[in-house]
């Protein structure tokens, strides 16, 4: 098979996105089929509208026997606000629905701006078999790949990774408004499948009128060896650890709910509880200024080590002894897998989606999404049961090896891949 895939960012790029695709097209170009990935050259988030982000430096690369190519990511004047205003705007024009769904695509365009990815695929004549695109937040790449697709008569995958937020239903919050709007619905639509992350994902399209045979649940999974290997004692050695440690790891920002996690460690310590957080990840710049607006200290008490590399992280979560991310951006969470391998209870925010994933009072605990005073509770509560902080873990670890590891997901996806081309569509 030769497939192209698209995606915001790839590889070195680090997030839940970026190695769900780079493990599924590694592990294609295992087995011989030719995969090329075509994305920007963002290599922080922020670049999408701040021009001063880190970018990766190369127009082509292989990488995992995986053909990279970037498009270098273009602003529109003004300042990175501008960006913001653009998707606000997108939202208010999808709720009004008189307005055609092509002129969301055509604002839709600018963000992010990646002219030469779509003058590359008007003008390409290598051949693919299968196209895919990934991240709907990040229509505008997907909706690329689409008409390229139909242009060729090609089967078009999307794999929209839905943030459905923690509303009464699924997509009803204020949030995960910006992430089904009428044009970022109707990609999916016309995809030829979907392969979505969750049940509770693939119950919010059909609910839509999308039909059950198009969408497959094929959430990511984990390979052990790769994540597996940390050293306890040295990663509490290097950050001069001595109690119990909580263990976060995310790109840090108020939806991911690190903001709220600080201020429930910060009242387990105006109590007199001796733990340590530690925060991993990319550090977004309204964290950072929430940082500076700490005591000075709770801001030393604090580990913030912003982007780690795979040996770190493991490091991190041999060390951990309950992992946190009460995030309300997620459509599944790879980190909780991670961190059942290393039989550690996770602590999540219940939102749709991620509830699928973790089984409140089953391996982990689930939290309302912002609720301060919940989410201090339940960290007390395992701080003070050891004995339920293991059977949490365990129960974790089970059931990684029980139906998430890439073993598990990989195949389902692959076989998809063929039955699209061998049909036709």
């Amino acid at each position: 098979m030769r497939i192209l895939h698209l995606i915001q960012r790839y590889w070195p790029a680090r997030g839940g996105a970026e190695s769900h695709l780079g493990e599924l097209s590694a592990r294609l170009a295992a087995e011989g089929h030719q995969v090329t990935v075509a994305t920007t050259n963002a290599l922080d988030f922020e670049l999408f509208w701040d021009r001063r982000s880190r970018r990766v430096v190369g127009a082509k690369e292989t990488y995992n026997d995986v053909r990279i190519l970037r498009f270098p990511v273009r602003h529109l004047p003004g300042s990175s606000l501008t960006y913001a205003g653009v998707r606000r705007f997108l939202w208010l024009l999808s709720m009004a629905r008189p307005v055609p769904v092509g002129v969301l695509f055509r604002l839709a365009r600018f963000t992010p701006w990646v002219p030469d990815l779509e003058r590359w695929l008007v003008t390409t004549d290598e051949p693919f078999d299968l196209v895919a695109g990934m991240t709907i937040c990040f229509e505008p790449l997907i909706e690329m790949g689409l008409r390229f697709a139909r242009r060729r008569g090609l089967p078009f995958v999307s794999y929209p990774l839905t943030h459905l937020g923690a509303g009464s239903r699924p997509g009803t919050d204020a949030l995960s408004r910006f992430y089904t709007m009428r044009h970022q619905v109707a990609l999916v639509r016309d995809s030829d499948a979907a392969v979505v992350q969750t049940p509770a994902e693939g119950t919010f399209y059909a609910s839509l009128g999308i039909s059950l045979a198009r969408l497959v649940v094929g959430g990511p999974g984990v390979a052990p060896a790769e994540v597996l290997g940390g050293d306890r004692a040295r990663f509490r050695q290097r950050h001069n650890l001595q109690g119990p440690v909580v263990v976060s790891l995310s790109a840090m920002s108020y939806d991911k709910g690190t903001i709220h996690l600080v201020q429930a460690v910060r009242r387990l310590w105006r109590e007199g509880r001796q733990v340590d957080l530690v925060l991993a990840g990319a550090v977004l710049a309204p964290f950072q200024h929430y940082l500076s607006t700490l005591p000075e200290a709770d801001a030393r008490r604090l580990k913030v080590l912003g982007p780690v590399d795979d040996a770190e992280k493991r490091d991190m979560l041999a060390a951990a002894d309950i992992f946190a991310m009460p995030s309300r951006t997620d459509s599944f969470g790879i980190v909780y897998l991670e961190a059942w391998l290393y039989r550690l209870p996770v602590i999540a925010a219940r939102t749709w989606g991620v509830s699928d994933v973790v089984s409140d009072g089953e391996d982990g605990l689930l939290v309302p999404f912002g609720d301060v005073p919940a989410l201090a509770q339940v960290l007390n509560r395992l701080l003070d049961h050891p004995v339920e902080q293991a059977a949490l873990g365990s129960r974790g670890e089970q059931k990684v090896y029980r139906q998430y590891t890439w073993e598990h997901r990989y195949a389902p996806v692959r076989d998809l891949y063929a039955r699209l081309i061998g049909s036709g569509r």
